[in-house]
């Protein structure tokens, strides 16, 4: 599987001013935005790792996943949530020709940890010899900042703010999150379980 983010957050979506009276840095000069980019690329890291550990999309943008093979023939997990809509599937041929799928066929089992792409009848359809299924679709909890649930954003501004406050310091070890914002995010983490659960 191969998860690709096709379009970008948009720079006006990222709450820089929050962030700003987050870290109570001053205002009414004249080159009060000075920082911006800085603060930008902070909201940015920060947002792309809250993702990376729930596999949750903050701000809603497009999204590709290409598989080999469906993973069960009346369901395809997708590995981000929330996921809104699905907007259009895919047959890839071994010689790279693609075969839109009428949306007919499929639908979207939306929920909070486990969105499914599942068949209208009983499977989904048959992926081409040596081809590959393309998947494309819009997960996040809004186009805006404001649509993410009050935890994570929470999360999101104390975690740029972490990457201010120690933007020189070398010596945090990999994987360096705060324990508040660890807490914050936990209950949006996917739970996993063995065999034996």
């Amino acid at each position: 599987m191969m998860l690709v983010e096709e379009t970008q957050v948009l720079e006006a979506a990222l709450p820089v001013e929050a962030l700003k009276d987050h870290l109570l840095l001053g205002s009414g000069f004249t080159e009060g935005d000075l920082q911006d980019p800085v603060l930008v690329s902070f909201l940015r890291a920060a947002i792309a790792a809250i993702e990376g550990r729930t596999s949750k999309a903050l701000i809603t943008r497009g999204f590709l996943v290409t598989l080999d093979n469906w993973t069960a023939p009346d369901a395809q997990r997708l590995p981000v949530a929330p996921v809104q809509a699905i907007t259009e599937v895919a047959l890839v041929d071994a010689i790279g020709v693609a075969t839109i799928v009428d949306p007919v066929v499929y639908r979207l089992q939306k929920d909070a940890f486990d969105p499914r792409l599942r068949p209208i009848a009983t499977s989904l359809p048959s992926v081409p010899t040596s081809g590959t299924v393309e998947i494309r679709f819009e997960a996040g909890y809004g186009a805006a900042f404001d649509a993410v649930p009050e935890d994570l954003k929470q999360a999101a501004l104390m975690l740029a703010a972490h990457y201010y406050e120690y933007r020189s310091d070398m010596a945090l070890s990999q994987g360096c999150m705060p324990f508040g914002v660890t807490s914050l995010i936990a209950r949006y983490r996917p739970v996993r379980m063995g065999m034996g659960a």
